[in-house]
């Protein structure tokens, strides 16, 4: 199974700017390079800071760009993200009966968890009991289990996050704990810098670099820089050789083509 990940895609309004970098180009360009070279892909998600500021016009243009993807999408929420808004635009988009934009999706190797982290007026992620008891339900009967989310349920060792991470983690690592069948990883966001790593609960976990800006990867540094750079995303492969991700950074400068080494 090919899914593709892109995360913290930050739209605006139409032509606007972040930091001098406009979001909407940024992912135009990863949709092309995916229609170009992974067409064949089971699943797009994109895990969460949809837009920047949660506004009507930049969820109309995030489903605008969207729109000539051939698979499946499902969409995450961050803390720049507007709950009611995204709804309003993309109300066909599953949610649970809480109407959080939670939901699952079974495949041949496993369950795919997609979870809700958005907390309005909140830059850390909340996970209330009544989304920990649909986490509960979504884990019954399930086999091994890949989770999305925005904000790490994991520490992530980075010191901007201390006071904006997932503010309650045991609401949905202590479910994860329990299951039987086994975790297979934990994909997130928020951080807007590549990382993968093991918590100290043994779940395996990785994060994608931002599509839009980016930090500096500085883990110690509460105020890192602010950088830009090319747009984003990760293959995730799920199949017998297990589940992996692969970076993609667009628009590259392509210097020398290699030749297959035989070995040994």
């Amino acid at each position: 199974m090919k899914i593709l990940q892109i995360t913290d895609t930050h739209l605006l309004p139409p032509r606007a700017t972040l930091h001098g970098i406009d979001p909407a180009v940024q992912l135009a360009r990863v949709v092309e390079d995916i229609l170009a070279h992974h067409a064949d892909a089971d699943l797009v998600t994109v895990t969460g800071d949809l837009c920047n500021d949660g506004e009507p016009a930049a969820y109309a243009l995030l489903r605008e760009i969207l729109a000539p993807l051939p698979c499946p999408v499902r969409l995450l929420l961050g803390n720049h993200d507007a709950r009611p808004a995204f709804r309003a635009a993309f109300p066909e988009h599953p949610a649970d009966d809480s109407g959080f934009v939670q939901s699952w999706l079974d495949t041949p190797r496993g369950r795919l968890l997609f979870l809700d982290s958005h907390h309005p007026d909140t830059i850390g992620g909340r996970y209330c009991a009544a989304r920990q008891g649909w986490l509960e339900t979504a884990l019954h009967g399930a086999g091994p289990v890949v989770v999305f989310i925005h904000h790490p349920p994991v520490p992530d060792g980075l010191a901007h996050f201390d006071a904006i991470r997932l503010h309650d983690m045991a609401a949905v690592t202590g479910p994860l704990r329990t299951h039987a069948p086994g975790v297979v990883h934990v994909v997130f966001g928020h951080i807007h810098v590549p990382l993968a790593g093991t918590s100290p609960e043994g779940f395996a976990y990785s994060a994608g670099q931002s599509c839009a800006h980016r930090f500096v990867t500085a883990p110690d540094d509460p105020t890192p820089w602010w950088t830009e750079g090319p747009p984003c995303y990760r293959i995730l492969m799920w199949d017998d050789l297990g589940f992996r991700a692969y970076g993609v950074q667009v628009g590259e400068r392509r210097i020398a083509r290699s030749v297959y080494c035989a070995g040994p």
